[in-house]
């Protein structure tokens, strides 16, 4: 059986609110969705309480995760680049290992376990240069490695304006920097949504050509990070109530200001929206090893219960990166598990218009948009943005 499309999206963003609950509020960025990979691969070895924790932790029963990972791997799309590696070492082979491995989808790229040198020159490879040192550390005790990689750089459909950083009107960030990114005039989405646990947000969305959308979302100060990121998913996934500008007062509000003109284009009421937003980038390290509620200590029991009897222990870790600038979007993640020894072994009209300003630390969440994949909707890349960055001039 086939785990449908929307169920996928739907788990992979519960995952991400584990995942960035460990983050917390800090300035960062992840891809829930590379170690949702690592734990789908490594779940068919699981059994007993280690399987059933991972069923809860995938969003899905282990075997359907290994199936939607399998299609992820098989049928890649253009604007994500992604691998798969599950690397070993003879000596600690055993039948349960070698079927195992035998049952990893045909993408996954196997092989002795590498020296460091060989496995920074991979994450290197395989994230386009973003990534340039495998997360964990590699010497003669590891005998078992999986490890996923995603890496995407695309180009706006329409490139952003560079504006003074005032145009953001009361915010902090309006005094700390000296340039900021406006939407232009089309091409971007921009609007004003009700959201189940983030209430009234301002949601900006820009595209590029291949099906990349990237989504911020910003909400009242006061709202929990968490409750924002889950409203971010919610806007990628289309889920969100959209608030006509009609539906809301003139004038300033903390996250937008709404202004009305009459308007020559027709009749009727029309709407219009424009966000300014800050350019950022972020680079971050995340430890995944003894973190309860993300799954890689079950996924590492259930891989260390493949090799022979042993004093095994483990490590698990996450390097991402992101870059939202002017011109485009660039992000990668290299997400390991790896198991060691622990000893050595028609007329005139209203319009109403509204600048949405995200002014204080929002969400951002970057979604694939391909009806014929399986891709289709997931949300590959995730950040909470706390330290924004001077646009670049024009």
């Amino acid at each position: 059986m086939t785990v449908p499309t929307a169920e996928l999206t739907a788990a992979v963003s519960r995952y991400a609110e584990r995942f960035h609950a460990v983050a917390g509020s800090t300035h960062h960025v992840a891809s829930p969705l590379g170690g949702w990979l690592v734990l789908a691969l490594a779940a068919p070895a699981a059994a007993g309480e280690n399987q059933a924790l991972l069923d809860e932790v995938l969003g899905v029963p282990v075997d359907l995760a290994a199936e939607a990972a399998d299609r992820l791997l098989d049928e890649p799309h253009p604007v994500v680049a992604s691998a798969v590696a599950a690397w070993h070492q003879r000596a600690a082979e055993t039948n349960a290992l070698r079927g195992w491995l035998a049952g990893l989808p045909d993408a996954v790229e196997r092989g002795d376990v590498p020296t460091q040198a060989m496995a920074d020159a991979w994450a290197r490879d395989r994230t386009k240069g973003m990534i340039e040192a495998f997360p964990i550390r590699i010497t003669p005790l590891v005998v078992l490695v999986l490890a996923s990689a995603l890496a995407t750089k695309v180009s706006w459909q329409r490139a952003f304006e560079v504006v003074p950083a005032v145009a953001l009107g009361d915010s902090p960030w309006a005094t700390t920097l000296q340039r900021v990114l406006r939407s232009p005039e089309s091409g971007h989405d921009c609007y004003i949504a009700q959201t189940d646990r983030a209430g009234r947000v301002a949601v900006h969305t820009a595209r590029d050509e291949l099906g990349l959308a990237v989504t911020s979302v910003i909400a009242a100060t006061e709202v929990a990070t968490a409750d924002v990121l889950a409203a971010a998913h919610e806007a990628a996934a289309g889920t969100t109530a959209r608030t006509s500008l009609f539906d809301l007062p003139l004038g300033d509000a903390p996250l937008w200001t709404i202004a009305e003109a009459p308007s020559h284009r027709g009749g009727g009421r029309q709407e219009d929206c424009v966000a300014v937003l800050p350019a950022w980038s972020a680079r971050s390290d995340h430890e995944l090893a003894g973190v309860a509620g993300l799954g890689f200590d079950e996924a590492a029991g259930a891989l260390i219960a493949l090799l022979p009897k042993g004093d095994w222990d483990y490590d698990a870790r996450q390097s991402a990166y992101a870059r939202y600038s002017r011109e485009g979007f660039e992000a990668a993640a290299v997400t390991t598990l790896g198991v060691r020894l622990a000893a050595a072994f028609g007329g005139d009209g209203v319009k109403r218009t509204a600048t949405l300003r995200f002014g204080h630390p929002y969400a951002v969440v970057a979604t694939v948009e391909s009806d014929e994949s399986p891709w289709d909707g997931l949300p590959v890349f995730s950040a909470w943005v706390a330290e924004p960055e001077n646009a670049e001039a024009d």
